[in-house]
């Protein structure tokens, strides 16, 4: 497998990886783009099972070691970044694959919507779409929110991550990991507001030129399965079920991740 390069761009931090498919360099590479309170080394299982693949990873503005890069304005700042980690990567065959889980997932789909010229398939893996009037407002993103109102953003992140690793992990966690996951807070309440704010989504399914690999674990809570579903049926393609999986697919099922992965490269080669 090809040693991952590391660079910045517009203060994000990428890691690029030159993959060698056997007889084509055409192949299209993959940009990865990660969800709420996660960060780019969350896809490292499933590229393992990737060794061939030409990818890029970036941890999004206000997480991980792009935390000084500040906090983006919106979904629309977040899809300028992932077009600036696009446009500017090397060696790329294109148009690219963007594969997104769940927030970035949202985000892949936007790019798509506004650059259909530099992507050429998408992979949203339970992307969800808070702005439907019946997404649940007792989400973990919703219980976020609440919490930010009262205890500030810092609050917000760890009752966000409570809720996704559950308290006992949580408490495990060394202090100084706590501290970090707690101040990228204003981050997740900037994105979680914004898609949460009256007005269309940040894409249109009736638009989408692109095609569209829609995926969802077989134990995930209704809302993400309805979104995965909703998404599949306007690209008007079967949804992609992980068995034994929930949100966090990519952690817990990297291979079944890994074919997710492939099943956008085929759907982009097809055109």
């Amino acid at each position: 497998m090809a040693d991952v390069v590391s660079r910045w761009v517009d203060g994000l931090a990428v890691y690029e990886r030159t993959g060698h498919v056997q007889g084509s360099d055409r192949s299209p590479s993959v940009v990865f783009v990660h969800g709420s309170m996660d960060r780019a080394a969350s896809f490292a299982k499933a590229l393992r099972r990737l060794a061939e693949l030409s990818s890029v990873r970036y941890d999004r503005r206000g997480y991980g070691r792009s935390i000084g890069a500040g906090v983006a304005e919106g979904a629309s700042g977040h899809v300028d970044d992932l077009l600036a980690v696009v446009t500017s990567t090397q060696n790329l065959a294109c148009p690219v694959v963007v594969v997104g889980h769940s927030f970035g997932g949202v985000l892949a789909l936007a790019a798509a919507d506004r650059r259909p010229d530099l992507i050429g398939a998408v992979g949203a893996f339970e992307a969800p779409m808070p702005w439907l009037s019946q997404w649940p407002s007792r989400t973990a993103g919703g219980s976020a929110v609440d919490a930010a109102r009262t205890g500030g953003p810092e609050e917000a992140a760890e009752q966000f991550m409570r809720r996704m690793i559950g308290d006992q992990r949580w408490e495990r966690l060394p202090a100084s990991t706590r501290h970090t996951r707690r101040a990228e807070g204003s981050a997740l309440v900037a994105e979680l507001s914004a898609m949460r704010s009256p007005g269309l989504p940040p894409y249109d399914l009736e638009t989408l030129k692109v095609p569209v690999i829609a995926g969802h674990g077989s134990l995930s809570r209704p809302h993400h399965v309805e979104a995965a579903q909703r998404l599949a049926r306007a690209a008007h393609t079967n949804v992609l079920v992980i068995e034994g999986a929930s949100h966090s697919a990519h952690y817990t099922h990297p291979t079944e991740f890994a074919q997710f992965v492939e099943r956008a490269i085929a759907a982009a080669e097809r055109g």
